[in-house]
């Protein structure tokens, strides 16, 4: 019981947190993509491919997550991103505490979106509000088609999916199909895109899913 008081009492003061820091992009007016994913599934690339496609469009900011060390960030910047390292130094997801820690430092009323890319986990980061507008998991096909009903705390909370590495599919026995079809179960609201962030394909897609949820922010601002 007192195991249950305490996670509570942590999970209402990170919903408290992040209903600040939801307030606060919505007075900026710009879209927050909370990215969600195992480790090696293809944030980085993803946002990389994004950046190419978008950098000179749309004012772009991201928030890194990582246990350690700036290598995503680095990778970002060097697209012409700007923004912030949160190094949680073994923690396995950001919390909206974190994110607010930073608001500060990031100049939100000339973005147009903010990328939020989560520790690596399926598991840890599903729970926790950050404040965003869309939390959305991205699943590689390297990882295997079970993921769904192995993990389904995160596919139930998500209103967008992403399959990537849509490239390898030829080499794998991975069933996009049945992937679709049982997130389709687990959350019929979740829109689901399909892509290879480091080929290309479907990358238009994914763009224009942008765009518009980004007109669609500024609407209701």
């Amino acid at each position: 019981m007192i195991k249950v008081d305490v996670e509570k009492r942590i999970q209402d003061e990170n919903d408290r947190i992040a209903a600040q820091n939801r307030k606060a992009f919505a007075e900026a007016g710009v879209l927050v993509l909370n990215i969600i994913s195992s480790p090696g599934s293809g944030k980085t690339t993803l946002l990389e491919s994004t950046l190419d496609r978008i950098g000179g469009e749309m004012n772009v900011l991201v928030i890194e997550g990582d246990v350690s060390t700036e290598r995503d960030m680095d990778r970002v910047r060097a697209r012409g991103a700007e923004g912030i390292q949160i190094n949680t130094g073994g923690g396995c997801h950001l919390s909206a505490g974190m994110i607010a820690e930073v608001l500060g430092g990031l100049d939100l009323e000339s973005a147009d979106v903010v990328f939020i890319e989560n520790v690596g986990n399926l598991i840890c980061p599903s729970t926790y509000d950050l404040g965003e507008d869309v939390r959305m998991v991205l699943l590689s096909t390297t990882e295997g088609d079970d993921k769904p009903m192995k993990y389904p705390a995160i596919f139930v909370e998500a209103s967008l999916a992403i399959l990537n590495k849509t490239d390898l599919l030829e080499h794998l026995q991975f069933d996009i199909e049945k992937v679709a079809g049982e997130i389709e179960v687990l959350n019929p609201g979740c829109q689901i895109l399909r892509l290879s962030a480091l080929r290309g394909d479907g990358m238009d897609a994914w763009i224009d899913w942008i765009r518009a949820k980004i007109a669609e922010k500024k609407g209701n601002s």
